[in-house]
C-alpha cells in the first residue's frame, strides 16, 4: 500500500499525535513525516517515544519531537504545546489517539479499571482539545483536530462498556466543536477504524488463540483486516489543506464491519467464564 497524498501536502506544518509512540499513532505519524510535517509524539513512556523518534527520523527524515505526558494531567498538556512552539513555532494540527480499552465482562470491571480507560479516552481527550483550541483561539490561529474513536461509539459494544461511554463522547465533542469553534477557523473531525491489529496492543485485548479464534478479519465483508498505510492515507488527508472543507465528520474505515455485525466485541458472549478467569489473571486485574 502506497501513499495517496503528493509530496510536500503537509509541509512545514507541525502536527502533535498522542499516542504517537506506537501502533496507529506511529504509522500515522511516519505519513506525516513523510509529506512534510513536523511532528510531536506523545506518551507517558519516554523510552518508548525516544526509539521511535530515532526509527522515525531515521526512515523517513524531517524532525521529531518526543516528549513525555499522561493525557490524564492537564499541566503536562499544556506543556507539551509550550514545547512544540519553542521547537517548531505554530502548531497546526492535533491527532487525538492516546486510548486504553479493557475487554472484559463489564460487572468484573472495577470502578478504577473503569476510570483508567475513561480518563484516558474522554479525558485525555477533552483536556488535549480545551488547551490547544484555548491556544489556538488566544492567538488567533488556525487549526485542525482529528480524533480517532471507534464504530462502537454510536452502536454501543458489549465487553468494552467504558471505551465505549468513552469514545460516544470523543465523538460528541467532535461534532459540537466542529460548529462552535468553526468560527475560529478550527476544524475538528474523526476517524472510526475497524480492525487494524497492532504489535502488542492487539494480543493485550486477545492474548493466546483468542485471537485466532475470534478472527477479526472473518467480522469483515472484505475478509481482510486494514493495512495501516490506508489509515495514514485518510488520517494525512483530514490534517492537509485538502479537506479544508470537512469539518465536523467521522469517517469509518472498516471494511463494512459494523454495516454487517453492529457492537465489534459483542460476539465475545461465546467466551465462557473460566475464559475470563484466565483472562484476568493475564492482565493482573
Amino acid at each position: 500500500m502506497e501513499g495517496m497524498l503528493k509530496p510536500g501536502s503537509l509541509k512545514d506544518k507541525t502536527i502533535i499525535v498522542t499516542g504517537g509512540g506506537t501502533g496507529l499513532g506511529k504509522s500515522m505519524g511516519k505519513y506525516f513525516l513523510e509529506l512534510g510535517a513536523n511532528l510531536v509524539i506523545t506518551s507517558r513512556k519516554a523510552e518508548v517515544l525516544q526509539h521511535a523518534a530515532t526509527e522515525m527520523t531515521k526512515e523517513k527524515g524531517g524532525k521529531v519531537l518526543p516528549i513525555a505526558c499522561d493525557v490524564r494531567k492537564y499541566d503536562e498538556i499544556e506543556n507539551v504545546i509550550k514545547l512544540a512552539e519553542a521547537e517548531f513555532g505554530q502548531i497546526h494540527g492535533i491527532v487525538n489517539n492516546a486510548a486504553g480499552n479493557f475487554i472484559s465482562p463489564t460487572e468484573r470491571l472495577s470502578h478504577r479499571a473503569f476510570d483508567i480507560v475513561v480518563d484516558i479516552v474522554l479525558k485525555g481527550t477533552y483536556y488535549t482539545t480545551l488547551a490547544a483550541g484555548k491556544n489556538w483561539i488566544s492567538k488567533k490561529q488556525p487549526g485542525t483536530f482529528l480524533n480517532i474513536v471507534t464504530t462502537y461509539a454510536w452502536t454501543g459494544s458489549g465487553y468494552v462498556v467504558p471505551s465505549a461511554c468513552s469514545k460516544a463522547g470523543v465523538l460528541a465533542l467532535t461534532r459540537s466543536l466542529a460548529v462552535e469553534w468553526a468560527k475560529y477557523k478550527i476544524r475538528s473531525n474523526a476517524i472510526a477504524p475497524g480492525p487494524f491489529p497492532t504489535e502488542g496492543a492487539w494480543s493485550r485485548l486477545l492474548p493466546g488463540d483468542l485471537a485466532k479464534k475470534f478472527d477479526p478479519a472473518e467480522r469483515v465483508p472484505l475478509k481482510r483486516v486494514g493495512e495501516h498505510q490506508e489509515l495514514a492515507n485518510l488520517a494525512a488527508y483530514l490534517m492537509s489543506d485538502y479537506s479544508a472543507y470537512v469539518n465536523g465528520e467521522v469517517i469509518t474505515i472498516d471494511g463494512g464491519e459494523w454495516l454487517r455485525n453492529g457492537g465489534e466485541f459483542s460476539h465475545l458472549e461465546n467466551i465462557p467464564g473460566e475464559m475470563w478467569d484466565m483472562l484476568e489473571k493475564m492482565r493482573g486485574k
